[in-house]
């Protein structure tokens, strides 16, 4: 009695090169819109970055001087150092996209990527 047979490893294929398909799609479409990262240190935004200035540079907030970010020139922010105990905001890598985030809990941080665009601020509108 075989676990699978031939179809189903089949099946199995084809869905995985469907999804592959679609992820690496979704990851490398040309992007036109602008975005923006917002920092919040508990929730109080506390800096606005422009994203697409084209610029390279490490920096930290005043409140909190260990967390150092890291924004390149290609629009990509991330967490490059912080000094909470487990570093997930570091493992988080490079945030580009609008609705990314990264958090780093320990210290109340969070960096948001949004769109510019107004159309998109809401997700749904109920009502007249």
């Amino acid at each position: 009695m075989d676990f699978f047979k031939k179809k189903d490893i089949l099946i199995i294929i084809i869905i995985l090169i469907v999804g592959i398909g679609f992820w690496y799609t979704y990851n490398n479409t040309p992007n036109d819109e602008t975005v923006k990262a917002e920092l919040y240190y508990y929730n109080e935004l506390v800096m606005t970055i422009d994203l697409s200035q084209g610029i390279e540079k490490t920096f930290s907030i005043a409140q909190k001087p260990k967390v150092v970010f890291h924004l390149s020139e290609d629009g990509k922010i991330c967490f490059i150092e912080s000094d909470c105990p487990d570093k997930v905001c570091i493992n988080t890598g490079e945030i580009y996209i609008a609705g990314q985030s990264a958090a780093c809990l320990p210290n109340g941080l969070v960096l948001k990527i949004v769109s510019d665009d107004e159309d998109e601020k809401f997700d749904t509108i109920i009502g007249n």
